[in-house]
């Protein structure tokens, strides 16, 4: 059950879609939203304010002041109205500030928004987003930032139905009951990775069995790899949202082998949810 949700914000336009979809999260599943300001202040006012100075540098009361009239701004807005949104403010990076108040606030999902990247970027540089999904342990959902309307009816999970995945099955199936959304499992079949249509549903079969999941379906699509399948399948299905787990690879073996999650979370123009295995 979605009881607390994590949005950070730098206030920026994919902030604000962010917070919009976490909005209406919030009012069908009866959440709180911490609001995350993350000030990325120079590295001296940095440590003074970690070490717990009781006498802040006067620049850095000036960030935290501005931070705190943004905040008021934003309270002001009425898709907000109704909703316990809660200010808390860091002073680490982007990823560790995120990471940590998720934990600290255990939190059952974190929404944030991300306009992508592609080539270059990508390669060396890669979005906040990707490297949030890379690193968290909560369920992550990526917005774009002309998304400001979640209204999803059908959501799109992705899965090679291993048994590593039957925890995040479910977890897809209760966060689909929750929006009101049908869930549709996908297994997409590829050249390199064939198998049968008898094989790919006797494994479908086995895994689900026992399962608390309902209102599904299972779907296999066939596709030149498995990042283009899924997009393509959701976008047949007109599908409001994609899911899929990821195994958090980091450092060099994530740099070596890539990551199926972070390039969807890049690449699709759907709200993307990741569930870390």
């Amino acid at each position: 059950m979605i009881r607390s949700i994590l949005v950070p914000t730098d206030f920026s336009t994919q902030a604000e879609s962010a917070l919009r979809v976490a909005a209406q999260i919030a009012k069908k599943t009866n959440a709180k939203i911490y609001l995350l300001h993350i000030l990325e202040l120079p590295l001296h006012l940095t440590d003074l304010m970690s070490t717990g100075n009781p006498a802040p540098a006067p620049e850095a009361v000036f960030f935290m002041k501005r931070a705190h009239q943004k905040f008021e701004e934003i309270m002001e807005q009425p898709y907000l109205e109704g909703l316990e949104v809660i200010e808390t403010v860091s002073f680490e990076g982007i990823l560790d500030g995120i990471i940590d108040a998720s934990d600290k606030n255990e939190v059952d999902i974190i929404v944030m928004g991300s306009h992508g990247s592609s080539g270059f970027e990508e390669l060396f540089i890669g979005s906040n987003a990707e490297k949030v999904v890379r690193t968290s342990k909560k369920p992550v959902l990526v917005i774009k930032e002309d998304c400001n309307i979640f209204e999803v009816n059908d959501f799109v999970y992705a899965t090679n139905f291993d048994d590593e995945d039957k925890k995040n099955l479910v977890a897809a199936s209760k966060f689909a009951k929750q929006i009101g959304a049908k869930l549709h499992y996908v297994w997409i079949n590829t050249a390199n990775g064939f198998k049968t249509t008898y094989e790919i549903e006797e494994k479908m079969n086995n895994l689900i069995k026992g399962l608390a999941i309902e209102n599904y379906s299972l779907n296999i699509y066939n596709d030149d790899s498995v990042e283009k399948g899924i997009l393509h399948f959701a976008a047949s299905m007109k599908a409001g949202l994609i899911g899929i787990s990821t195994h958090g690879r980091k450092g060099i073996s994530h740099f070596i082998n890539g990551s199926l999650s972070e390039d969807v979370v890049n690449h699709a123009k759907r709200p993307v949810l990741t569930y870390q295995i």
